[in-house]
């Protein structure tokens, strides 16, 4: 192609919305991925977009919050411009209420949800009937219930977004390690974290192992659950994703284990109509955790013109949207106003 503006190292969910961002700007776009879009984390099959609880509001739920608003919009463009499925629908979540206390905290963030959500949506309570047959156990019969959670299949959400970079002009080179032109957005994930520490003698970060999987159960019209720590997503395809663990030392990142047995076991519990699913697929990948907990975003310290889209952890695919015009705003613009206090690479020094 043409002399390439950006260059975006990495072509998991953080990247391809950077580079679809700046894209949808008018820059020549390539993306640069050692295998396949979705090779690393955000090949997970769960895909739950879910919201922190309103309550002792900061930056980094006001851009969650913000993020997760952009979701219906960005989606929905991607899909057009790349003529592929996303699997992206705003239909909720479902959460058991254990006890009084837990209700009484429930009734406080929906008073607090009302204000700092905008009217945009709700977190309400709502009798356990309410959710029908795909419906967690609750001690209570009460079950929170907020209409700003999403769902994506992130593997065809990366596919999407891939199709669309090229679409509006870009490339995305697989098996490929270069060549690197322009400006350079590094979105590596933990592998990315480490080499980043290795670069500033620091540790900024690491991975966390996550094992999951997908359930023969048609669900598609439920909101998701989240229950006993447990997320349970029903997905456009008929089928139900439960996970996941958090692993902090591992020796496979991509071997599953009875770790993942006893999660699906418990969402079994947790959900009874899930108690007949057939498993269908196992999955385990790692997770880049950046050591604020927030993602990190900005420039690489020491490399002009270099820049890091990382550490989206649990919550980087519904971020995605966020973090693509932020980092587009960085990038083409040299505008960093957008990025939270907190996000910054520097943040981790």
């Amino acid at each position: 192609m043409a002399t390439v503006d950006v260059t975006v190292m990495g072509a998991g969910i953080l990247g391809l919305a950077c580079g679809y961002v700046c894209a949808c700007r008018g820059a020549r776009v390539r993306v640069v991925e050692w295998s396949h879009p979705a090779a690393g984390a955000s090949g997970t099959p769960v895909g739950a977009l879910s919201p922190h609880v309103p309550e002792r509001w900061n930056a980094k739920k006001a851009f969650q919050l913000d993020s997760l608003l952009m979701g219906d919009a960005f989606w929905t463009g991607v899909q057009q411009v790349s003529g592929r499925p996303t699997g992206y629908g705003r239909l909720g979540r479902y959460q058991p209420i254990a006890d009084d206390a837990a209700l009484a905290r429930a009734r406080d963030r929906a008073a607090e949800a009302e204000t700092l959500w905008r009217g945009r949506a709700a977190w309400r309570v709502v009798a356990a009937a309410e959710a029908g047959n795909f419906a967690p156990l609750t001690p209570t019969g009460l079950l929170i219930h907020d209409t700003l959670s999403a769902r994506i299949a992130p593997r065809a959400a990366c596919q999407a977004l891939a199709a669309a970079i090229v679409a509006l002009g870009g490339e995305v080179a697989c098996g490929a390690e270069g060549p690197v032109e322009g400006r350079v957005i590094w979105a590596t994930g933990y592998p990315g974290l480490a080499a980043l520490s290795a670069d500033l003698d620091h540790q900024v970060g690491s991975g966390v192992k996550g094992q999951a999987a997908i359930l023969d159960h048609d669900a598609r019209q439920a909101p998701q659950i989240y229950a006993e720590g447990l997320l349970i997503v029903p997905h456009s395809n008929g089928t139900v994703a439960v996970g996941s663990t958090t692993e902090r030392d591992f020796d496979d990142p991509y071997r599953t284990d009875a770790r993942l047995d006893e999660v699906i076991a418990r969402a079994r519990i947790a959900c009874p109509a899930l108690a007949g699913a057939e498993v269908i697929e196992r999955w385990a990948g790692v997770r880049p955790r950046a050591a604020t907990i927030a993602p990190m975003l900005g420039p690489w310290p020491g490399r002009p013109g270099h820049f890091v889209a990382n550490g989206g952890f649990k919550i980087g695919i519904g971020l995605a949207p966020g973090i693509g015009q932020v980092m587009a705003d960085l990038v083409l613009e040299d505008n960093p106003t957008g990025i939270p206090a907190g996000f910054g690479v520097e943040a981790s020094l």
